[in-house]
């Protein structure tokens, strides 16, 4: 079984630098059984995406502490664990797989959120030139029984370079580029988890290679995450 629901849980109740300092070992080890399961998805993601093996397991997690300069949540830590694949690291513009571990909040997402402007050009570029493919990898059986549509706030009204009757101004609209789906606290707690990202992660691969063909001459430009 694993220990993460149970530190999580732990952690939301009590979190304090204090507490932390009193529970380090406890955090240690669930930290680095999360490690060793993150290092089971990098393997399993790079089948298919193999620039990804040259990153090590703690280059797709994220650190605990939170940045509370500019919150006005001042609680020093995440109540989650979190890990990001991405063919060109955490700091990537381009697309990746997302998981998070959560007590009644996990869940797996994939592709782009909130670009920078030139990019998000790029990307409606491509929709337009190519939005046909784009709406058949997201009527797909197995794409939408998982993750329904892609997601993403949305202008008001369509973008400048673009007629409010395009055929494609659905996606138009979106300013982000992404899709989810929950993980139940007892697939989290048994690592059935890790199936069930793995199965997620390769049925968003269409979305994933589409944004990067999108982006490829771009990378670079800004951060994500």
């Amino acid at each position: 079984m694993r220990p993460y629901l149970p530190f999580l849980t732990a952690l939301a109740e009590h979190n304090s630098k204090e507490w932390m300092d009193a529970n380090k070992k406890w955090y240690q080890d669930t930290r680095a059984e999360f490690l060793e399961d993150v290092a089971v998805l990098l393997k399993g993601i790079g089948e298919w995406e193999p620039e990804l093996l040259v990153f090590k397991p703690k280059d797709c997690v994220f650190r605990q502490n939170r940045d509370i300069r500019f919150s006005a949540n001042k609680m020093p830590y995440k109540t989650n664990f979190g890990a990001y694949f991405s063919p060109k690291g955490k700091k990537s513009e381009g697309p990746g797989y997302y998981l998070q571990v959560q007590p009644g909040n996990s869940f797996i997402a994939g592709g782009i959120w909130m670009p920078m402007a030139e990019t998000l050009k790029k990307i409606r570029k491509e929709i337009d030139y190519s939005g046909a493919e784009l709406a058949k990898l997201e009527s797909q059986p197995a794409f939408k029984s998982q993750f329904g549509e892609i997601e993403g706030e949305k202008l008001k009204t369509s973008p400048r370079e673009y007629e409010p009757d395009h055929e494609f101004i659905e996606y138009l609209r979106l300013k982000s580029f992404t899709v989810s789906s929950k993980i139940a606290d007892p697939d989290i707690a048994s690592g059935a988890f890790l199936k069930i990202a793995l199965d997620g992660f390769q049925k968003m691969r269409p979305l994933q290679e589409f944004l990067s063909k999108a982006i490829e001459d771009v990378e670079g430009a800004a951060d994500i995450l």
